[in-house]
C-alpha cells in the first residue's frame, strides 16, 4: 500500500517541487541585453485585430508615439465586421484587410502579414495585441535582443493591476504575473529559454518567414515557441521589456482562462512525455527542465491537485500505508507555498492585496467548474474572444 501511494503521489510532488524551484529562481531580475535605436525600415510592429474598433485607434496612436519613427506599424484587420480598419488607418497605421471566415485566429493574421511584408522584409517583427501598451525602451530592448542574438525574444507580459477589482480578478492577475514574470525568469535561468505569450514578442525576419505561425491553434503563441525551441531557436526573455494587457471582468477572465488553460493542458499532455524522454536520452538537463516547466498546470489547478494528493495520502494512512509519503507531499506543498509568498512580497503586492491572497481557496473553487468542463468536453476547439 505504501508503494502504491508513493507512486500515485510521485508526479504531483515532482511537479510541485519544480514549480517551487522555478519560482525561487525567478525572484530576482537579470541583466539587460541592452537597447539601441533601430532603423525605421528594418523593424515592423504587427498588430492583429479582430473587431477592435473601440481600442485600436488608441493602441496605434500610443504605440506610434513610443516607436518614435524607429518602427513602422501594420494592423491586420482580420475578418472584422466593424470599423477596425478605418480607425487604425485614421490613427496612422498601415492596414491590411483580411477576409476569410473559415480561417480565423491570430496565426492566420500573422501569416497574412508575412505575405504582405515578404517583398520588402524587415529585419525584425514585433507582435502586439490590439489592446496592449508598450513603451519605447521595451520596443528597443526587444529589437536589440533579436538583432544581437538572432533568436526570438519575449517581453514580460502582464495584466494591468487593479487593487479595486474583485478578489477573483485580482487573484487571476496575480497568477498571470507568477506565470509570465516570475516563472518566465526562472525558466530562462534554468533552461535558457522562455515561452512566447503572443503579445510583446519579437522575431527575426528569417524565423518569422519560415515558422509555422499557428493557424487556428487556440494557444498559437505557446505552440510557436515550442516549435522554435525544437528548431534550436528557443525564445529568450527580455526582462527589461514589458507589455501590459488590460484585466478582464470576472466573466471575461473565465472565458479567457478556459480558452488558454484548455489549450495549454492539451498541448502539455501531447508534448511533455516526448520532451522528457528525448531530453533524458540526450542527457539534456536544460531540455529536461523545460519539459518539467510545461508539465506545471495553472496555479489554481496545481493547488487543487495538491489538495487531492493530500487526501489520497491520508486515505493511504487509514488503509495501513506508512506516514512518509504524506510528509514528502506536505513538505513539497509548503515549500511551494513559501515560494509563492516570497513572490507576492517581491512582485505581487501591486497585483493582489494580502486579504485577497488569503482567498486563494475560493479562487480554486471558482475555477473548479471550468476544470470539470474541460475534463468532460475538452479544450475549446476554436478561438474565443474576451469581451472588452
Amino acid at each position: 500500500m505504501t508503494l502504491l501511494i508513493a507512486l500515485i503521489l510521485a508526479l504531483p510532488v515532482v511537479v510541485t517541487a519544480f514549480f517551487a524551484l522555478e519560482v525561487f529562481a525567478g525572484l530576482a531580475p537579470f541583466r539587460s541585453i541592452g537597447s539601441h535605436p533601430v532603423n525605421a525600415t528594418s523593424a515592423v510592429i504587427v498588430i492583429p485585430a479582430h473587431d477592435e474598433e473601440t481600442v485600436i485607434s488608441r493602441t496605434v496612436s500610443e504605440t506610434a508615439i513610443e516607436a518614435e519613427g524607429e518602427f513602422t506599424l501594420l494592423v491586420v484587420a482580420d475578418n472584422c465586421t466593424d470599423g477596425t480598419a478605418e480607425e487604425a488607418r485614421s490613427a496612422g497605421a498601415s492596414v491590411l484587410v483580411r477576409t476569410d471566415p473559415d480561417r480565423r485566429g491570430k496565426g492566420y493574421a500573422l501569416a497574412a502579414a508575412r505575405d504582405h511584408l515578404r517583398n520588402n522584409p524587415p529585419v525584425a517583427v514585433v507582435v502586439l495585441d490590439a489592446d496592449c501598451r508598450i513603451d519605447k525602451d521595451s520596443l528597443r530592448a526587444l529589437a536589440a535582443a533579436v538583432t544581437s542574438t538572432g533568436r526570438p525574444a519575449q517581453a514580460i507580459n502582464l495584466l494591468a493591476p487593479d487593487l479595486a477589482a474583485s478578489p477573483l480578478v485580482q487573484l487571476s492577475t496575480f497568477a498571470f504575473m507568477i506565470k509570465n514574470l516570475v516563472r518566465q525568469r526562472g525558466l530562462q535561468r534554468l533552461a535558457g529559454r522562455a515561452h512566447l505569450t503572443g503579445t510583446g514578442m519579437a522575431l527575426p525576419w528569417q524565423i518569422f518567414f519560415s515558422a509555422n505561425l499557428g493557424g487556428s491553434n487556440i494557444v498559437e503563441d505557446l505552440a510557436l515557441g515550442l516549435e522554435l525551441a525544437d528548431r534550436r531557436a528557443a525564445p529568450l526573455l527580455v526582462s527589461d521589456a514589458t507589455v501590459w494587457s488590460p484585466p478582464a471582468s470576472e466573466g471575461g477572465t473565465l472565458v479567457q482562462r478556459r480558452r488558454w488553460e484548455g489549450g495549454y493542458l492539451t498541448t502539455a499532455f501531447k508534448t511533455v512525455p516526448i520532451a522528457l524522454a528525448r531530453s533524458a536520452r540526450r542527457a539534456d538537463v536544460r531540455g529536461f527542465f523545460a519539459a518539467l516547466d510545461l508539465s506545471i498546470p495553472p496555479l489554481a489547478l496545481l493547488v487543487l491537485i495538491n489538495v487531492l494528493a493530500l487526501a489520497i495520502a491520508l486515505f493511504g494512512i487509514l488503509a495501513g500505508a506508512a506516514l512518509w509519503p504524506v510528509i514528502v507531499q506536505v513538505v513539497a506543498g509548503l515549500v511551494a507555498g513559501m515560494a509563492l509568498l516570497l513572490a507576492w512580497i517581491r512582485e505581487g503586492r501591486r497585483f493582489a492585496s494580502a486579504g485577497t491572497l488569503m482567498r486563494l481557496p475560493f479562487y480554486v473553487l471558482w475555477k473548479l467548474p471550468m476544470y470539470v468542463g474541460l475534463a468532460r468536453r475538452g479544450a475549446p476547439k476554436e478561438w474565443l474572444r474576451t469581451g472588452r
